[in-house]
């Protein structure tokens, strides 16, 4: 099979299309997938610079999003049958095979029926994105109705997906955007106050918005400075997640103590890094639940290049040059 393999820490040149042999099922509940499409995530750019959970399995397959159709099962999978459409997050760390190939293998335990509203290049976007807002907003943050949330960077991959899911909820719902082309995306998908964070200061704007109060809930996608100025948005007693890691200076620790704030940190893939099987299939329940509000008009996905399996790099470049708004996805013809 045709498969994009990262041969070692690099850029994107080390991204190369070969012609591996066809994966073997590992187990009697393993399936075999004929890819359709891969997601593309600002992950995979970073495990290819840097393969920091399995640095010794070079070389390898990346792509933790996948979508396709079950071509091959395990003695004992009583889940599937073969020609059902699947999507899933699974692989690409480098423990796994990753989904930039035609095929790929993952227990049936952790993958989820496809949306069928969705193509399966749509459904390859999802699974990362969705179950990271997912997991920040309702399982991290207890998200509320009427409960106040700025979201920032609204108008990306977890960003679009979280803005729906909170509007759903009946938060009322403030994001950072960089340009008018994103503002009109977050306001059609529900925000209530639209931040340029370019020409605004977005302390001051939530400030004025919530009337000196802060925000119960910030959703920091972005890191660094954002993530150390948003300790000031929320409001005292409220709750800072975020998806990245960025160092506290003891000062930092101090304001955060001295507002009474939960920081939280959300990383999707420690049930994977971690092998917690059950973990694993909590979250291949998350798909199950977003795939019913797919189908039922309440969740979508922007997908803004699609991109041939063997423009991985390009895909690369993309995320890499940032501001990418929705997804970015790799299709497969096998």
């Amino acid at each position: 099979m045709k498969a994009i393999l990262a041969i070692a820490a690099g850029g994107t040149e080390v991204l190369q299309l070969q012609e591996i042999p066809l994966p073997e099922l590992p187990s009697p509940h393993h399936l075999r997938i004929r890819l359709a499409a891969a997601g593309v995530n600002p992950v995979d750019t970073k495990l290819r610079a840097k393969p920091a959970y399995h640095p010794d399995k070079l070389p390898t397959i990346l792509g933790c999003d996948g979508a396709g159709t079950v071509e091959s099962i395990g003695d004992a999978v009583t889940r599937f049958k073969v020609g059902d459409a699947v999507y899933f997050c699974n692989g690409g760390l480098g423990d796994e095979p990753g989904n930039y190939a035609e095929f790929t293998t993952l227990h049936e335990g952790y993958c989820a029926a496809s949306p069928n509203t969705l193509t399966l290049a749509e459904a390859a976007a999802l699974p990362l994105v969705l179950i990271t807002a997912w997991e920040a907003l309702l399982e991290r943050c207890h998200l509320q109705a009427e409960q106040t949330l700025l979201i920032h960077a609204a108008a990306g991959g977890v960003g679009h997906i979280a803005l729906q899911l909170a509007h759903r909820l009946g938060a009322r719902i403030a994001v950072t955007v960089s340009d008018n082309r994103k503002a009109g995306l977050a306001q059609a998908l529900g925000a209530e106050k639209i931040i340029h964070y370019r020409e605004q200061n977005f302390v001051q704007e939530i400030l004025d918005w919530t009337d000196g109060r802060g925000v119960d809930i910030v959703f920091d996608t972005v890191g660094g400075d954002t993530f150390l100025r948003s300790l000031d948005a929320a409001s005292i007693g409220g709750t800072v997640v975020s998806l990245l890691t960025t160092p506290l200076s003891q000062a930092d620790v101090q304001k955060a103590r001295l507002r009474n704030l939960s920081l939280a940190f959300e990383l999707m893939l420690t049930p994977q890094v971690m092998q917690l099987h059950e973990a694993r299939v909590r979250q291949r329940i998350i798909l199950e639940e977003a795939a019913k509000l797919v189908e039922a008009g309440q969740l979508g996905v922007l997908i803004t290049h699609q991109l041939p399996l063997a423009e991985a790099a390009e895909a690369h470049r993309l995320i890499e040059q940032g501001g990418t708004t929705g997804k970015i996805v790799l299709t497969v013809t096998a």
